[in-house]
């Protein structure tokens, strides 16, 4: 089991008191298992899937990834949790300004300690940046930077990839290609993806969909 969500909750102060906005919610993904995660704008989608990285705290119930229960985890350990297990790929792309394609996409997995010359080359080749190995990110367009940023997270092998509106600056056509490109390299993997959208037909290419109303799974 790479990830397993057992009955978070998760509240925040509102105008008229706390917010519920997950409330009691469970979900599982293996290996290579995909799920796309739907549902109205503040139903707690990115909420959920920050507490997956770590990077708030629910109020109570368990998380654990790759085998490590977040909540045992002290700000080095979560650090760690997401350098070695966990990928992110966000709408802002997050490139370093200073890196080139090649660095960038190599840096993830330099970080863990994964680095290995042949698979970065194959990710940068399977999605068509091998000619601009050499281009800053200021160089590209959006759908390339994307390209950037999603093969910068395969790279380093994570065991979850965790994925936040990943298409939300690319028009229909390079959407497309783009969820093509990371399901089927996700798939190569073995790793998990957790994608989180607002669109109905991409949601469909994934193996499950789920949808987040009122801080629960329908």
């Amino acid at each position: 089991m790479v990830l397993n969500i057992d009955c978070v909750t998760k509240t925040f102060a509102g105008p008229d008191g706390g917010v519920r906005v997950l409330d009691g919610l469970s979900l599982t993904l293996q290996g290579a298992q995909t799920l796309a995660l739907t549902g109205e704008s503040g139903s707690g989608k990115s909420t959920l899937l920050t507490l997956v990285a770590g990077l708030d705290a629910p109020d109570s119930g368990s998380i654990t990834v790759a085998g490590l229960e977040i909540a045992t985890l002290d700000d080095a350990g979560r650090a760690a949790l997401r350098r070695d297990h966990v990928g992110l790929v966000f709408q802002q792309f997050n490139l370093i300004p200073s890196l080139t394609v090649a660095a960038n996409i190599a840096f993830q997995a330099r970080l863990s300690g994964r680095h290995d010359a042949k698979w970065a080359a194959e990710v940068t080749d399977r999605l068509g940046l091998t000619e601009l190995n050499a281009r800053y990110p200021e160089q590209l367009s959006g759908g390339q930077q994307q390209r950037v940023a999603i093969g910068r997270t395969l790279a380093a092998r994570p065991a979850l990839i965790l994925a936040d509106e990943p298409t939300g600056n690319l028009d229909e056509d390079a959407a497309d290609r783009v969820i093509a490109l990371m399901l089927q390299l996700t798939r190569d993997t073995g790793a998990a993806l957790l994608m989180v959208t607002h669109s109905m037909r991409l949601a469909g290419r994934l193996d499950r969909r789920a949808h987040l109303s009122r801080g629960r799974l329908t």
